[in-house]
């Protein structure tokens, strides 16, 4: 599918330019994003706070080998799962990764379902939010460890429903940023999330998958994940100390397999468990991206071959000017 005369055509519109593919898990966004990058020469530029985690493997879909030699991958496996990996470190790497594949005359296709890391990198995001103080952000951290991350999102629920429909009730360190803003400032965090000025001339595609359907896909994902040894991925990451208090310990599937793997539960249950935490984070994961400006939608799954990665192609002919 790529060629040179392709290469050459990517080589003239990619500086500046870069394709986003974004949507809710198990929704093919990863095929798609593969497909693609394939086409135009492109690489991909991982948005998935969890894939940036060495050892955590299965349970977060990282691309296999053959997919990693059919295109150049980047943000995966950049920390290890103790390091608290923030969304400023993404950014960093993320836009020089940007920079280094436009410096190469290939075009970067973000990808991922984390759409704080796709916004922030994508647009001129401020990182210097007020509302910072060390022992305002202690005392919340003690009481998320003492009621859990859980009781405090609740509270976040009801100050500043908007960044709590955006963060994983278990975040326990972006519920603790967003209160801490609140009750320094007065102004919900959510507040600081409006319309920000580009960086970059982006195409951005969401997949739209029917609930019924993704909810399948999901289960079919979890149900395969288990097969091909999620359960002895946890136990090696529990026997090197990884913990759900971690902030990689925050990966789905991977706080229920620890249950499993401590007798809380039975492995049946901790399947379960993770099938509706997964469509859980599926409906926020819509829910962030239902208010993001500029996603042209399209109907998934998405695959790797097939119409939805010529109508991709369609759409940044048509918006550079450029048959791709």
């Amino acid at each position: 599918m790529t060629d040179m005369t392709g290469s050459r055509q990517v080589a003239s519109l990619s500086r500046g330019r870069v394709i986003a593919i974004v949507g809710p898990t198990a929704s093919g966004k990863s095929d798609l994003a593969l497909g693609v990058a394939h086409a135009l020469g492109g690489e991909i530029i991982s948005a998935d706070s969890m894939q940036v985690y060495r050892g955590l493997d299965i349970g977060t879909a990282k691309p296999g080998p053959e997919d990693l030699a059919l295109v150049p991958h980047h943000l995966i496996d950049v920390a290890d799962p103790d390091q608290n990996f923030s969304v400023a470190t993404f950014v960093q790497l993320a836009r020089e990764a940007i920079s280094a594949i436009q410096a190469r005359g290939r075009l970067p296709v973000l990808a991922g379902g984390t759409g704080l890391y796709v916004r922030a990198t994508l647009s001129d995001y401020d990182f210097s939010a007020p509302g910072q103080d060390p022992a305002t952000r202690q005392r919340l951290a003690e009481r998320a460890a003492r009621e859990g991350p859980e009781q405090l999102h609740q509270e976040l629920m009801q100050s500043d429903p908007v960044a709590a429909g955006r963060i994983n009730p278990r975040d326990a360190r972006r519920i603790i940023r967003a209160l801490e803003v609140l009750e320094l400032t007065g102004r919900p965090i959510s507040a600081s999330w409006g319309d920000l000025p580009p960086l970059y001339d982006a195409l951005v595609v969401g997949l739209r998958v029917d609930r019924p359907l993704l909810y399948h896909r999901i289960d079919e994902r979890v149900r395969s994940m288990v097969r091909r040894g999620l359960v002895d991925e946890v136990r090696s990451l529990v026997d090197r100390g990884f913990t759900p208090a971690l902030v990689s310990g925050q990966a789905l599937g991977y706080n229920e397999m620890v249950g499993y793997l401590e007798g809380q539960t039975t492995l049946d249950e901790a399947v379960s468990q993770v099938m509706q935490a997964t469509r859980n984070y599926a409906k926020r994961q819509m829910s962030w991206f239902r208010r993001e400006p500029g996603i042209i939608w399209l109907e998934g799954p998405g695959s790797r071959q097939g119409p939805l990665v010529a109508t991709v192609l369609g759409l940044a002919a048509a918006k550079w000017g450029q048959c791709c």
